[in-house]
């Protein structure tokens, strides 16, 4: 993690985060009728969003670090799917939806939201 001022306030959010991202993938579930494919947006849009926080906190020379972290997450997700019979199924559409989320999150940290946490902690202290 960078060295940043309010690691312990990132470090819980970002637990938090994973743990929403737990409960949402291993739940009960909630299908949509009629949109075909809206789950798979779901999946890009929700680990695209975790890259994007993880590479805020960490040097640019470890976002493969974070991106690895995620998919092994997302592909984790899935297999635990697959193997708790509790109406869940693990597809591998979305372990692909996952990773393409992650790559388009790492693409835009390397563009414009790397390190974010660090321009976040200079605009509160300078307030």
């Amino acid at each position: 993690m960078l060295p940043l001022a309010y690691a312990r306030l990132w470090a819980a959010a970002s637990a938090a985060l994973i743990v929403v991202v737990i409960y949402g993938s291993l739940g009960a579930g909630m299908q949509v009728p009629g949109l075909f494919g809206f789950d798979k947006l779901q999946h890009f849009g929700t680990y695209c969003v975790l890259a994007v926080w993880f590479t805020g906190l960490v040097s640019r020379r470890n976002y493969w670090k974070a991106a690895l972290a995620l998919v092994c997450l997302g592909l984790g997700m899935e297999l635990l799917q697959q193997s708790m019979g509790r109406g869940r199924i693990g597809e591998p559409l979305d372990m692909a939806a996952n990773a393409l989320g992650v790559a388009a999150g790492v693409a835009l940290a390397l563009w414009q939201t790397g390190g974010w946490a660090r321009r976040i902690e200079a605009w509160l202290a300078r307030s």
